[in-house]
């Protein structure tokens, strides 16, 4: 089981890099405000520290998982916080589980279909109908019993002296 990836020490750590990469804090001294205000027009599309530009941080969608893992209610908030729909957003506070059950459903019909089209091809549904035609299992004959004891039968019972 991986740790909780936490996005907030993530993209600090990535500013905090980038500030003392690329910005000389000496021709921002006194003007915090705008310093602030550049840095989030400028890394707002720095994939160093989004993504954003070339649309993943990660470049690698496993990785992109892993850290979304046990981060859904921040994604929500996310969403939330852009404008995305109310809908998708309460979906993902509802978890993994929820969204898992989501995608089940969503390619049910599909997965009807496919298996359906196997049974077609191996001509097992004319295999099913001869199934259906079989007596229930309690009218089935009983097997037979063994006429000798089972080997286990004789290991239980106690040796005469």
């Amino acid at each position: 089981m991986s740790n909780q990836y936490n996005y907030l020490d993530a993209v600090t750590n990535d500013v905090r890099e980038y500030i003392r990469n690329e910005i000389d804090l000496a021709e921002w001294k006194g003007n915090r405000d705008g310093l602030k205000a550049w840095l989030n027009d400028t890394l707002w599309t720095t994939d160093s520290v989004t993504g954003n530009a070339c649309g993943s941080y990660y470049c690698n969608a496993w990785a992109a998982e892993e850290a979304l893992a046990h981060n859904l209610g921040l994604l929500a908030e996310a969403l939330r916080e852009f404008g995305e729909d109310g809908a998708a957003a309460d979906m993902l506070d509802r978890g993994a589980e929820d969204l898992d059950v989501t995608i089940r459903c969503y390619l049910l019909d599909r997965a009807i279909a496919a298996a359906l089209d196997a049974l077609d091809e191996l001509d097992a549904l004319d295999e099913l109908d001869e199934l259906d035609e079989l007596d229930e299992p309690d009218e089935l004959d009983e097997p037979d019993e063994p006429d000798e004891p089972d080997e286990l039968d004789e290991l239980d019972e106690p040796e005469e002296e």
